[in-house]
Formats: C-alpha cells, sequence, structure tokens
C-alpha cells in the first residue's frame, strides 16, 4: 500500500478504531468483530507489549481489514510495525528518522502535528497527509480550519478526544479525511472480551462514517 492507497481507503472507511490491545490472543476475534460491523480498519497503538503481535495476528488472520501501528515513536517501533506486516503507521508527532525509517520499510506514514511550522516541516519531507493530534484539545474544529486556509494541499486525520456526538462536524470539514476514536473499543471493552459491545459500537460509527462520505460525494 502507498500513501495515495492509503489516503482513498481512509477518505472511504472515515472513521478509525484506535486500539489499545492488552492480550494478543483477544486481536483475532477484535478483528474479526470490526470486519462484521463493517469498519473494517483498526489502529493498534505501540503502548502495550502485545502490540506487534496483536497486528501480526490481524493481517495474518483476518481478510479485509486494514491494520496500522500507532504511537510509532522510533526506528524500532517501525521496525517492529513493519516486521508484524502493518499496512500503515502513524505517530504522535514529527520525527524526521521515524518517516525516513517508514519510508526505507516501504510503509505509507502519518506523523502528528499541531503547527504550522510542524506542517511545514512534514511538507519539507514530502509529507501532506497528517495527524492532528490532540485535536480537541489542541483547538478544534477551529484549529483544523485555520489551518487548512495556508495548506490546501494538507489532508488531516484529528485525533484525541473525538467522540461519536463530536465526529460528524469533524468529518464535514473539507481537509479532514479520516477521524481515529477511541471510543468504539476501549481498551476495557477489548480485556473483557464484549465484542457485542464493540461491534454495535463499530456499526453505529461505520453508519455516521457512511452518511459523511454521502454528504462529501453530494457537495463534490
Amino acid at each position: 500500500m502507498n500513501a495515495e492507497d492509503l489516503e482513498e481507503s481512509l477518505r472511504r472507511l472515515a472513521i478509525v478504531p484506535v486500539i489499545e490491545i492488552e492480550y494478543a490472543d483477544d486481536a483475532i476475534p477484535l478483528g474479526r468483530t470490526l470486519v462484521e460491523a463493517g469498519l473494517p480498519i483498526a489502529e493498534v497503538t505501540f503502548r502495550t507489549d502485545a502490540a506487534a503481535e496483536a497486528i501480526a495476528r490481524m493481517v495474518e488472520n483476518v481478510p479485509g481489514l486494514l491494520v496500522g501501528a500507532g504511537t510509532v515513536l522510533s526506528e524500532e517501533d517501525v521496525d517492529a510495525a513493519a516486521d508484524a506486516g502493518a499496512h500503515f503507521i502513524v505517530s504522535p508527532g514529527l520525527n524526521a528518522a521515524v518517516v525516513r525509517r517508514a519510508r526505507q520499510r516501504s510503509v505509507p506514514i502519518i506523523p502528528g502535528v499541531t503547527s504550522p511550522t510542524e506542517i511545514e516541516a512534514a511538507r519539507s519531507l514530502g509529507l501532506h497527509l497528517l495527524k492532528l493530534f490532540p485535536a480537541e484539545a489542541i483547538g478544534g474544529i477551529r484549529l483544523v480550519r485555520a489551518l487548512s486556509a495556508p495548506y490546501p494541499d494538507v489532508s488531516f486525520m484529528p485525533t484525541g478526544g473525538i467522540t461519536a456526538e463530536t465526529v460528524t462536524a469533524w468529518l464535514g470539514q473539507p481537509s479532514v479525511v479520516a477521524c481515529g476514536g477511541s471510543w468504539i473499543a476501549t481498551r476495557d471493552a477489548i480485556a473483557s472480551r464484549r465484542w457485542d459491545e464493540i461491534r454495535t459500537s463499530a456499526a453505529q460509527a461505520a453508519e455516521l462514517a457512511a452518511d459523511a462520505t454521502r454528504t462529501r460525494a453530494a457537495s463534490s
């Protein structure tokens, strides 16, 4: 998958479940639950020791699931994600060494930014799909609107503080291709294996995403 393919997939799916998974044994049932709910994507964050193994199990055993590695902070994390078969990488900040390593491993990366300076640094590296993080805490929709004006060639995937109640407004912004959301499959729900609860949340998110995609198509 290249950067263009990734952006196209994100525009279509619109909402990305951000996952903290504590036990790798939960990876396959979680992945299958998301696919069954109509939201076949997961960003598995490197915030637990099980992350790389969880990614590998999802990639190998859940057909049709787009699997990303999140909270990638170092070149070693990039290698672990790539070795696990991650389809894309997401980092909370912009680290040129991490970007270079992701390119060496041929995995598209979405680094996090918060300011014009960071956006320009990302553009100088040839990156035009960026994570806005932590989205709500640093200014919300007003900020993404302000940043989009001088950088019309940049698209954003806001993450951080976005909820089922606010995601539609975010997806209504022309520069936003998708939003990351941790409400869909919480760490507690995964650890407790509440698959029906997660399936319901994911199906509701998929409906919100479909509505946003239809609205975008109608306005284009």
